[in-house]
């Protein structure tokens, strides 16, 4: 086990960190733990099952975890709860560890599992076989489940619970050696049937599951429960505040059951908060898993989907996480958080750190009749509005440029701010133009508009005093960056997709996701990583897509809207 020494800027980082709001009771507990000397430093642990993709919702345990013992001058460690071989997989041992050093948190020392602890728990049963607190018992599950009767029935004993230590020693030891069948016998702690708690009732300690194990390989045929093993590995490792969600407070009892009884190296105490819970969202495994096998997503990373994997391809940053978990907070009681939140966080973010750009999504070719064919310009463009260090961008600027369709109208009305026939509108960092001819195609469709600029009206009004009535974003037609945008929106329509028994699929989002073709982006975007993020002027925030984007077809995807669409839509209702 790690020794962690005492750090003496414990009170100090903790004073500074709390200081700006009223600590959590998390907080308040660890505090005066440390005040009272009941620890000399805080060890906590973040212990997910490797059995699927880390969602919103760990990311609310990561960052109360890891956040707290940095806070305090603590340690967390991140531990594999791999008790379970059937449902695990490297694959998703290595997402975890991926996106928990996304969010930006190190794990103390070297990775862990349970499974490192296999031989000491095992021995941890027999010491409670030798003590007459644990049995094999044969009854079959379903003989299992009524024997242990209901919330308001106590249960009954098990025929076998009053089998000798040395018969159980016996039979546990053929239970590790593979002679009996999975489902045919387990080893349960011997507790109380009439407990009111039900998880008090003899719980399995140990079963037989003779399946392949990513870390212990063959070795095993017999595995611990999560009940016995998640305190115990807790014990081990010294921590000292295990921090889980609500769900496990009636578990709480059996925790402290093992720890009492069994003779591990620490005394670690559990305690519990509220789980996220966000609206417009689905995070049970089971029902992910299935938008994934049923192809409603591409992946476990789509964008659309809510796991971290998911939302770092869609351009969420790990400091908007962040944020959104320190806003909505730490509390016992459950609620349920607006999305809206979540999406608040993240256009915080980047709107303070995303360099501009110009994409015309839709593009319409505009030609400017008194502007020289072979001529180009370099408009001069900064990166950031607020942001110096960011720096600046250069624009070519030619004869032909394509605008958004949607900038244009032939007629429109005084609120319309864009491009009108006879009418003169400012091109971003650049001419005021005007607007003199659209043509149109065998259909009827405009394909061209023809313009002219407003000599001398770069940086500054006309001459003649004929203000443009907006301004809208364009690119070269000639100097661009031809690519495809896909535009993300929410996965589902309905704010509680999967309550009161709905089918979460009904409310699936016809229209979660919108794929562009020949989008034309300013030129200078080419040089764009992975790792960029970009708000797109008068668009919305964007990234590329760590899928689908190669060098030769650029891909982005909308990280999120300028503003909230939804909002709208919901007053509207």
């Amino acid at each position: 086990m790690t020794e962690h020494p005492a750090s003496n800027t414990t009170s100090n980082n903790a004073d500074a960190k709390t200081a700006a709001k009223p600590a959590h009771f998390i907080q308040q507990i660890i505090r005066k733990d440390l005040e009272d000397g009941m620890h000399q430093t805080i060890v906590t642990r973040f212990p997910p099952e490797p059995n699927g993709y880390l969602h919103i919702g760990h990311a609310k345990s990561i960052c109360l975890n890891f956040g707290v013992a940095d806070e305090f001058g603590g340690v967390c460690n991140l531990r594999f709860d791999d008790t379970n071989p059937e449902k695990e997989s490297e694959e998703f041992v290595n997402s975890i560890k991926r996106d928990v050093a996304w969010l930006g948190f190190q794990w103390d020392g070297e990775v862990r599992y349970t499974s490192d602890y296999f031989d000491q728990l095992h021995a941890w049963a027999i010491h409670l076989i030798e003590h007459g607190l644990a049995y094999v018992c044969h009854l079959s599950p379903d003989e299992a489940r009524a024997y242990r009767g209901t919330l308001t029935e106590p249960g009954k004993n098990s025929p076998y619970r009053d089998r000798s230590v040395v018969e159980n020693l016996e039979l546990f030891e053929q239970m590790r050696l593979g002679k009996f069948a999975e489902g045919s016998c387990s080893l349960r702690a011997k507790i109380d049937m009439a407990a009111p708690n039900m998880n008090l009732r003899d719980p399995i300690i140990y079963r037989i599951k003779k399946a392949h194990h990513h870390q212990t390989g063959d070795k095993w045929c017999i595995y611990p429960s999560y009940d016995f093993a998640h305190g115990q590995s807790d014990a081990i490792e010294g921590i000292t505040h295990s921090i889980c969600t609500l769900e496990f407070e009636d578990h709480r009892p059996l925790y402290d059951w093992f720890i009492e009884n069994l003779p591990v190296p620490a005394k670690p105490r559990q305690y519990e908060f509220a789980r996220l819970n966000i609206n417009y969202t689905v995070t049970s495994k089971r029902k992910l898993k299935q938008l994934v096998d049923e192809k409603h997503v591409d992946a476990w990373d789509d964008p659309r989907m809510p796991t971290i994997s998911g939302m770092r391809r869609r351009g969420y940053t790990p400091a908007a996480l962040r944020n959104f978990c320190e806003r909505i907070g730490v509390t016992r009681s459950d609620s349920m958080v607006d999305v809206s939140m979540l999406e608040f966080s993240v256009r915080d973010d980047l709107d303070k750190n995303a360099p501009r750009a110009m994409c015309v999504l839709r593009p319409l070719k505009v030609t400017l009749t008194n502007y020289p064919e072979e001529k180009t310009e370099e408009m001069v463009a900064s990166c950031h509005p607020n942001r110096d260090d960011l720096g600046e961008r250069l624009l070519p600027f030619t004869r032909t440029l394509y605008i958004e369709q949607d900038d244009f109208r032939e007629e429109a009305n005084k609120k319309y701010k864009r491009l009108v026939l006879g009418k003169r509108v400012r091109l971003r960092n650049a001419y005021v133009i005007e607007a003199d001819l659209a043509i149109r195609d065998e259909q009827g469709n405009i394909t061209e508009i023809v313009a002219h600029i407003i000599e001398d009206s770069l940086g500054k009004d006309p001459a003649d005093g004929i203000k443009p009535k907006g301004v809208i974003h364009w690119v070269s037609a000639t100097r661009n960056l031809n690519c495809e945008v896909r535009l993300y929106d929410r996965l589902f329509t309905d704010e509680a997709p999967d309550a009161g028994g709905k089918n979460f699929l009904d409310s699936i989002n016809p229209n979660s996701l919108e794929i562009l073709h020949n989008c034309k982006a300013e030129i200078s975007l080419a040089k764009a990583t992975l790792e960029d993020h970009f708000q797109f002027e008068r668009e919305g925030y964007f990234c590329l897509d760590s899928k689908y984007h190669s060098p030769d077809k650029p891909v982005f995807n909308r990280t999120i809207g300028l503003r909230d669409s939804w909002a709208k839509m919901d007053d509207q209702e």
